[in-house]
């Protein structure tokens, strides 16, 4: 993978290819600011509170980019946020934590979540790791499901459950 996060998030946003982005960060995310420099097409909405405003969730986005803020947050309202995104908002995210300084947050809350760990990068003062989430990838297709197996035409008549 990339050495720094904004390298990973630029390579993120180079495959997604957003026409909107939604931002929830404290402060400014480089790799968003210099895309958008890039591609002025681009919608970008960055929002610096929570919970989110109903304004803010009513439209879907391509992209939801969420980066120093979990570290500002407790735990329950930050897990709200993410599965609110995820489950109404977007159809793929980006959360970049410092898991250090975010109150009581491990690898396996963001697995709970349905997300992948990217990437982890070392800075003198901690570490970020990068986790993502897409509805598209999230879970392979198994083979039973099909509709092969949905119903038993030659077991009609056979047995009564």
């Amino acid at each position: 993978m990339s050495e720094s996060p904004t390298a990973a998030l630029i390579a993120l946003l180079d495959q997604v290819q957003p026409d909107t982005l939604l931002c929830v960060s404290q402060g400014p995310v480089p790799a968003l600011s210099h895309w958008c420099t890039e591609h002025p097409e681009t919608l970008l909405v960055h929002v610096k509170e929570t919970p989110l405003t109903p304004e803010v969730t009513a439209r879907r986005y391509d992209l939801a980019v969420v980066a120093d803020q979990l570290e500002h947050m407790d735990k329950r309202p930050g897990v709200e946020l993410l599965a609110g995104l995820r489950n109404l908002t977007v159809s793929r995210m980006a959360v970049l934590v410092d898991l250090q300084r975010a109150a009581d947050w491990q690898d396996t809350d963001f697995f709970g979540l349905a997300m992948q760990r990217q990437a982890r990068f070392e800075r003198d003062a901690g570490s970020l790791t990068l986790f993502s989430y897409d509805l598209a990838a999230y879970k392979n297709v198994p083979d039973w499901l099909n509709a092969k197996y949905w119903a038993n035409p030659e077991m009609y008549d056979k047995y009564w459950w």
